[in-house]
């Protein structure tokens, strides 16, 4: 039977909720710093309005999807209801909007404003609520037939897989229904170059989610009682491992190293409360070089225009995550143990199926329907939302 909740957990979760409530400007500078100058505004807004319907979709539909709790009763009712349930929502629904956030930076550039809204809604109101119901919730009894199977259920403290890994691979489904952005691969073979408009916004960016991520590791705990400094330790220990891999195999390139503290972080998440410091470490060393390798080949070889390469840092460095888990989890690798490698490595793809699936269902759906590309003047002009045409006016240039 799980405890009451006090005050104290009540604001130790909100506090929880504040922090990853920060990690979207993270998001939308990192976004900012590595689009063309055109695209900046456009950056902020989207990530922005992303959330607010993020929020509406994951109140009326997501949350009660996941964990059977609605919030459709009276006012009274829910000024009744314990103050730690209703932040608990809070908490969460920061989570969940991470989903549009990391999609966004890969379909930067050339993707419609509102068919995107449209995807952010059913996305975060049922394609990302039906595997953290299974995940976090036990819903189908997947969990339970894992650990009656292997003798331990699928682990994920804090969103390797739930949350990165499904924010990744839905963001490469998105990608590859996009195409790449005009200009950037001649019919020759060649690479047009794309460089950051803003490496300083890039790393704030960078340092934002880097500082909030503690809150989204260490809340994870979600009870005063179930803190653990172990998780902060993991986390720091592999993002310094991802940092430094980063640098090392991007040759001190700025957007890897900045990028590498991330890929550890993202990594970290599933097994920060069970693993030992330098499996932690481990973790965010083979991060930091997954993410580099895996980004230059997307862009070069493969000719995959992920803008801010959501796939290898969220979708490949969080189904490692999940994988890692069930290796330096364990006791025999100086892990606190109850993980087993086969229930993460089967969490992990079941994760990355409904993501693939949710993703090609909603827009390969919006495609047919609505069009989720830009025409090529928009994009040249760099509108890919109404509201840069709206604020560019020369009356309202006039008012800056």
């Amino acid at each position: 039977m799980e405890p009451l909740k006090t005050s104290t957990d009540t604001l130790f979760i909100l506090l929880g909720a504040i922090l990853v409530l920060a990690m979207h400007a993270g998001f939308a500078f990192l976004e900012l710093g590595t689009v063309r100058k055109k695209n900046q505004v456009n950056a902020l807004v989207k990530i922005l309005a992303d959330f607010a319907v993020s929020t509406i979709a994951y109140f009326f539909i997501g949350y009660a999807i996941a964990y059977g709790t609605s919030f459709f009763g009276s006012a009274a009712s829910l000024a009744q209801k314990s103050g730690y349930e209703l932040v608990r929502f809070f908490f969460l629904l920061t989570f969940a909007a991470a989903i549009p956030a990391i999609v966004s930076g890969g379909i930067a550039e050339r993707a419609k404003f509102n068919p995107q809204l449209a995807a952010t809604f059913v996305l975060v109101g049922f394609v990302y609520p039906f595997f953290e119901g299974i995940a976090w919730n036990g819903h189908f009894g997947i969990q339970g037939w894992l650990k009656a199977t292997f003798g331990a259920d699928f682990h994920d403290f804090a969103g390797s897989v739930v949350v990165h890994a499904v924010g990744g691979w839905i963001g490469l489904v998105a990608v590859l229904l996009l195409g790449a952005r005009r200009g950037r691969y001649t019919k020759d073979g060649g690479i047009s170059a794309h460089p950051p408009s803003s490496i300083p916004f890039l790393a704030l960016g960078a340092w934002v989610l880097t500082v909030g991520w503690f809150g989204f590791n260490v809340m994870s705990a979600q009870s005063i009682d179930r803190i653990s400094g172990l998780v902060a330790l993991n986390s720091l220990m592999a993002m310094a491992g991802g940092t430094l891999a980063a640098l090392v195999v991007g040759r001190n390139d700025p957007g890897f190293a900045y990028n590498g503290p991330l890929a550890g972080l993202v990594a970290v998440c599933a097994g920060s409360d069970v693993m030992h410091p330098i499996g932690a470490l481990a973790t965010g060393l083979i991060a930091g070089a997954l993410f580099v390798l895996l980004f230059t080949r997307t862009q070069n070889r493969w000719k995959i225009d992920d803008v801010l390469g959501v796939w290898p840092l969220h979708g490949v460095c969080g189904a490692w995550g999940g994988i890692a888990a069930g290796i330096f989890g364990e006791s025999w690798a100086g892990g606190v143990g109850g993980v087993a490698f086969m229930p993460q490595l089967l969490g992990t793809l079941g994760g990355i199926a409904v993501a693939v699936a949710g993703g090609f269902a909603v827009y390969g759906t919006l495609k047919a329907l609505l069009g989720i590309r830009l025409d090529a003047e928009d994009e040249f002009n760099g509108a890919d939302l109404t509201v840069h045409k709206i604020s560019a006016t020369p009356e309202r240039e006039a008012s800056w």
